[in-house]
């Protein structure tokens, strides 16, 4: 599992303070501090104001013979 993952679930699930995720990980607090801030972000995407707009693109590309078919990366530079 990566870095960020373990610092997150030690920290959310087991309740393990950031001193001692430093300590275990051999890193600063700072950068424990600093994994967690990042992973609390929430950011948003171009494409996440179109979520029905794009299922039923898909739907209907799903219909397609394959050699036919686009993923939605190409449907979205469309």
């Amino acid at each position: 599992m990566a870095l960020p993952g373990i610092i997150r679930r030690w920290h959310m699930r087991d309740q393990i303070p950031l001193r001692e995720i430093a300590r275990r990980l051999s890193i600063s607090r700072n950068t424990v501090r600093r994994y967690l801030r990042y992973a609390d972000r929430q950011t948003t995407s171009a494409i996440d104001k179109y979520p029905s707009e794009l299922s039923s693109w898909l739907k209907t590309e799903a219909g397609k013979n394959r050699k036919q078919r686009r993923s939605l990366k190409q449907i979205i530079w469309i």
